[in-house]
């Protein structure tokens, strides 16, 4: 018997595929391309849409990378909140964008497509490595407060912070690794997820230990320059 589909109480033909050997993404960019292509060619009053999973994929995509860059948005909110202060949580959001290129740089290592799962490891890595940074930041800044110099500060808060940073973010890395090896029955799934997340961290703790002091010790030190400045003349007057 024949079948009849309508979509949208438009009578419609279906052409069903199955992406082999390669990722969704990279099939639905190039039958869009052949789509464009034939446009011109159509029946009035015809088109041809691409549904299915690509459809799916497009929206959770557009949701995790919203809802990823909300978290960096939000994080840093929260931390001017808790350090009344504007300049020191961009220092702290300044080993995210190491964490980002982590993420990519892992992803393109392993030959590993961008998915759900590599979105939601991303999202994690987002939060310990901005944990990470806060550790370093709030010792600087205590020490910063004791000492008056920027410089020494932000050596002292690398030096000291170094091991608990370390630890932290080796045991996410160790959790992760065998998730990241796609070890188990259905493992390759979640594997993604794991690898975005050590990735991330490995840059992220680079940039933590190394980066984020010096950016620390700059924003500090352009703050101390209008109070030298000021504090110059009533010096020459007073000799």
């Amino acid at each position: 018997s024949a079948v009849v589909s309508q979509y949208d109480i438009q009578t419609m033909v279906q052409i069903f595929a199955t992406p082999q050997g390669r990722d969704l993404g990279a099939v639905a960019t190039d039958i869009n391309k052949v789509i464009a292509e034939t446009a011109k060619d159509l029946p009035r009053g015809s088109r041809v849409v691409l549904l299915g999973q690509v459809e799916t994929m497009n929206s959770a995509f557009a949701g995790l990378l919203f809802g990823l860059l909300g978290a960096i948005v939000l994080i840093y909110l929260l931390i001017v909140v808790n350090f009344q202060s504007w300049s020191d949580p961009f220092v702290i959001v300044s080993a995210l964008p190491a964490a980002l290129a982590g993420i990519v740089w892992m992803l393109f290592a392993t030959h590993t497509t961008l998915s759900v799962p590599a979105l939601t490891g991303a999202i994690m890595c987002m939060g310990v490595a901005t944990a990470n940074s806060v550790l370093v930041i709030a010792f600087a800044r205590e020490r910063f407060d004791q000492l008056g110099d920027p410089v020494a500060a932000a050596l002292d808060a690398g030096f000291v912070r170094f091991r608990p940073v370390l630890m932290t973010a080796l045991a996410m890395i160790i959790g992760m690794t065998p998730m990241a090896l796609g070890m188990g029955e259905g493992g390759e799934q979640n594997a993604p997820l794991g690898r975005a997340v050590i990735g991330g961290l490995i840059f992220a703790t680079t940039a933590t230990l190394m980066f984020v002091p010096v950016v620390f010790s700059m924003v500090h030190k352009k703050k101390q320059q209008p109070a030298t400045s000021a504090t110059a003349p009533e010096m020459v007057h007073a000799t």
